[in-house]
């Protein structure tokens, strides 16, 4: 197969990666084909974990950061220091090509870093990980995301939301410009604590699974330069396909009122549509210029 002058040798074609619904290998690599205008903007020039799922979403996965040797020489990828081993040299998406090799070694997931390769201690967005612990769900997500947009609206900061495709919701908060981790993780941090502190029967900020229980974990661990986290339009591993997909406030505080968690589910046919439809709503995570408020 040819994409954009590079040959690819496709494998597997038939390959169910989603027995559920029997959506296969070539069935992912048509859907980021088609996905790639708009997810390729967010995944330009970050470092990429694989998560390849070889035997579909039912069997065996791993977290994979260093490029397999066997990758295209065309293939572009980054040095990035490691906490353990120097430096990785990492995937990056940049292309078309990049994406459907992807696909084809069924890495169903895209995680990238917060921040681009060019300068890994800044990140372009802070980014809040809302996820329900047992006896919590979506919805009850909808709802602390809410508070948390309104802590930061009093801090001059806006923020834009996604459904994470699994149980959460993704919230994040453009930066683009000086701020580093330095200051970003504290910060991230913060916000939980005072989230926590002021409705503790229903947050939580550690990752402690007693503590989740019953609550929703407000995760701001990912913001650091060695942790990735999906991106946006990814469709994720489960039972059933679904996709990381930017939504409008108002429709998850109108799913929130009414109770309708399904309404905040999107397959991949569902999220081609409302690309077709809305365009990209995280756009701004790319372009709006937000500074962190001063100690």
């Amino acid at each position: 197969m040819t994409v954009e002058d590079r040959k690819l040798r496709l494998t597997n074609l038939d390959k169910v990666l989603f027995p559920e619904t029997g959506l296969t290998k070539a069935g992912l690599i048509d859907f980021y084909v088609r996905l790639a205008p708009f997810v390729l903007p967010h995944l330009r020039d970050r470092p990429l974990t694989l998560k390849p799922y070889p035997d579909g979403v039912g069997g065996p996965h791993f977290f994979k950061k260093r490029c397999p040797p066997e990758r295209p020489d065309w293939m572009a990828t980054a040095e990035v220091p490691s906490e353990r081993h120097g430096t990785i040299q990492y995937c990056l998406a940049n292309d078309l090509p990049s994406l459907v090799w992807l696909a084809n070694r069924a890495n169903i997931e895209l995680h990238v870093t917060l921040a681009r390769a060019e300068d890994v201690q800044r990140p372009t967005s802070m980014a809040f990980d809302l996820d329900p612990g047992e006896g919590m769900g979506l919805l009850d997500c909808c709802e602390v995301a809410g508070r948390i947009r309104g802590m930061l609206a009093e801090l001059g900061l806006e923020s834009l939301v996604k459904v994470s495709g699994k149980k959460g919701v993704h919230l994040w908060v453009p930066l683009n410009g000086k701020e580093t981790y330095e200051r970003v993780h504290p910060f991230s941090r913060q916000v939980a604590e005072t989230l926590e502190r002021a409705f503790p029967d229903r947050v939580t900020a550690s990752q402690s699974k007693a503590k989740r229980r019953g609550r929703i974990l407000v995760d701001w661990s990912q913001n650091t330069w060695h942790k990735s986290t999906a991106s946006a339009y990814s469709l994720r591993a489960a039972d059933q396909p679904r996709v990381s997909m930017p939504v409008r406030w108002e429709e998850l505080e109108a799913a929130c009122a009414d109770g309708e968690e399904g309404r905040l589910r999107f397959g991949p046919g569902e999220a081609l549509s409302r690309l077709g439809e809305h365009g990209d709503l995280f756009e701004p995570v790319l372009s709006l210029s937000q500074a962190l408020p001063e100690p």
